[in-house]
């Protein structure tokens, strides 16, 4: 029998040790006003999985405001609008991503969008 994946409460939990206590986008920290979510670096429309490989820590505006740009669009609106986004989290989730597909297979959706956001943060 195959393991379970985390739920999305779990893969939130689990982001947020991993990410830290602030938004990947805006870096506000997470308090009762600032409230988390779980934000698809893959939109859900190009093939993302559900898997925490694929999801940041996000505050609600910044998930609600991003929809469906690609993560380097919005690393570019982000900046625009003053922020510092955390680059670096985002190009490490999706190599991290890369790496868990090549091992677990399928997401054929998924693997282009996936690649030229790599090329695109890499420049």
């Amino acid at each position: 029998m195959r393991n379970a994946l985390p739920d999305r409460a779990a893969r939130l939990t689990l982001a947020m040790l991993r990410d830290g206590p602030d938004c990947t986008w805006c870096r506000r920290t997470f308090t009762t006003r600032v409230t988390p979510t779980t934000d698809h670096l893959v939109p859900k429309v190009k093939g993302g999985p559900s898997w925490l490989e694929n999801e940041v820590a996000a505050c609600r505006r910044c998930n609600r405001e991003r929809g469906h740009r690609s993560p380097a669009d919005w690393l570019t609106e982000c900046e625009r609008r003053g922020w510092t986004p955390d680059r670096d989290r985002v190009t490490k989730i999706l190599t991290d991503l890369q790496d868990t597909i090549t091992a677990r297979g399928g997401q054929r959706r998924a693997r282009p969008y996936l690649e030229a956001q790599l090329r695109r943060l890499r420049r």
